[in-house]
């Protein structure tokens, strides 16, 4: 429920700072975000009963919008042809966090607990160390984060139509619609397998804590190398449109192989195709979003891609535990599998009208 908050505010309000952002820069909103996330962190350390933690994890999602901010930012600063290069960086700096975050985490917990920092919140010092991050983040940023939004592009925005006006014309928008559909699949498909994953490693193969997060840390590691460098390389070579269709492909026969996995070599091969199609899906769909858009409404496009992104981090793990409990271990897999196939027959039906960033 902790985790369903932060993505229900996320989906409430990051469409929100994404249009802010068009209106009024997007170094004000990350600032904001990032002292907010402070904030946040702060008050889940120190928090001393469960509506605290609540409100901490509410505030945390609140202040999030400085993902759609940050994708933003990099559109502004990219050419067309460089743009899902960009935002592959966004994907490097999740999969780095993916494999250093659990580290950092259970370091900083057993830390907290062996010198008796604060007692009795040596079991929150993760949380202090995560807010010390983020507010670290806060002061570079402040001397190192340039405006990227021209007064020019800030005077447009201020004429565009309300937050629900512009959702609802995003999907009315031919070509948009199916590849922000393909976003919240995707994410919808991901989030239920994250759910699921630890609970099918310890019942069907017996791994403990320790094994499932030397398995995540690997996803991390293959989404750092994909995204940092064969992005970089393949989208001159192959464009946006037929690395976004593998990836789809290979994320959805990847989930469909966890789910029939017999044994630990052939479920490390289904992962690997998971990891990577993974990998190829979230740059390149954010960058197709982002050559879909006007210069003046990336920070509204990408907010309500987030958005979207956020609702499927709040349906997917119930989706997922019920499955698991109700129908299946490997049923969460095949559900999955099936989401992403859908989000590939949209992209497919659209592929010659999605732009290229090789012609731009």
């Amino acid at each position: 429920l902790l985790m369903t908050i932060y993505s229900l505010l996320q989906f409430t309000f990051a469409p929100y700072w994404g249009q802010l952002s068009d209106k009024i820069g997007r170094r004000p909103v990350i600032l904001l975000s990032l002292l907010g996330a402070s904030i946040a962190h702060l008050l889940f350390a120190f928090g001393s009963s469960l509506w605290g933690l609540f409100l901490a994890r509410g505030l945390a999602g609140f202040f999030g919008g400085n993902i759609s901010t940050a994708m933003a930012y990099i559109a502004d600063v990219t050419e067309s042809k460089n743009r899902s290069k960009g935002m592959a960086l966004i994907g490097v700096a999740f999969g780095l966090g993916f494999v250093l975050g659990p580290v950092i985490g259970g370091f900083a917990g057993q830390w907290g607990l062996k010198i008796g920092i604060l007692p009795p919140f040596g079991e929150s010092f993760p949380a202090l160390v995560a807010a010390l991050i983020c507010f670290t983040n806060f002061v570079l940023a402040i001397f190192w984060l340039k405006e990227s939004l021209t007064e020019k592009l800030k005077g447009e925005a201020l004429k565009r139509p309300s937050r629900i006006q512009r959702i609802i014309a995003y999907f009315q928008r031919p070509v948009l619609n199916a590849v922000l559909l393909t976003y919240f699949l995707n994410t919808l498909g991901m989030a239920n397998m994250e759910a699921s994953l630890f609970l099918y490693l310890r019942d069907k193969f017996q791994w403990s804590m320790t094994d499932a997060s030397w398995g995540f840390a690997y996803v991390g590691m293959v989404m750092v190398v994909v995204q940092g460098t064969f992005i970089r390389r393949f989208v001159p070579k192959f464009g946006e449109v037929n690395l976004l269709i593998t990836g789809l492909l290979l994320a959805a026969v990847g989930m469909f192989g966890i789910g029939l996995s017999p044994n630990i070599p052939v479920l490390a091969i289904a992962v690997t195709f998971m990891a990577i199609g993974s990998s190829l899906i979230n740059p390149t769909s954010t960058g197709t979003m982002s050559l879909l858009s006007d210069s003046s409404e990336q920070g509204a496009v990408m907010g309500t891609g987030q958005s979207l992104s956020a609702l499927g981090r709040v349906v997917g793990p119930a989706l997922g535990g019920w499955v698991y409990r109700d129908i299946g271990w490997g049923v969460p897999f095949f559900v999955a599998s099936l989401l992403i196939l859908v989000g590939f027959v949209a992209i497919w039906l659209n592929r010659h009208r999605l732009p290229d960033s090789r012609k731009a």
